[in-house]
């Protein structure tokens, strides 16, 4: 009797194991419909940077000048304004 009920939990734990596995295919089997438009993403990360050449990049301040354009001046270390837009805003 005792070695029936070592068999029946045998293939319970291989019945589990089989479950565990087949649960895990499934999950395998999601897909996610993922659409980025990457000039756009491009575009965004640019928005407040000047390129230097070379594939290097700086950044600009986001104040803009009394005629209304981007300001072109580095920003003070921490913070997203140069010098002169940080006591303007």
């Amino acid at each position: 009797m005792y070695h029936i009920c070592k068999m029946q939990t045998r293939n319970q734990v291989k019945t589990h194991a089989q479950m565990q596995t087949q649960m895990q295919m499934q999950m395998q089997k999601v897909e996610y419909n993922v659409i980025i438009d990457f000039d756009e993403a491009s575009a965004a990360w640019k928005a407040n940077k000047k390129s230097k050449g070379n594939g290097t990049y700086r950044y600009v301040c986001e104040g803009l000048t009394k005629t209304g354009k981007k300001c072109t001046r580095q920003p003070i270390c921490s913070s997203e304004f140069c010098k002169w837009h940080q006591n303007k805003k």
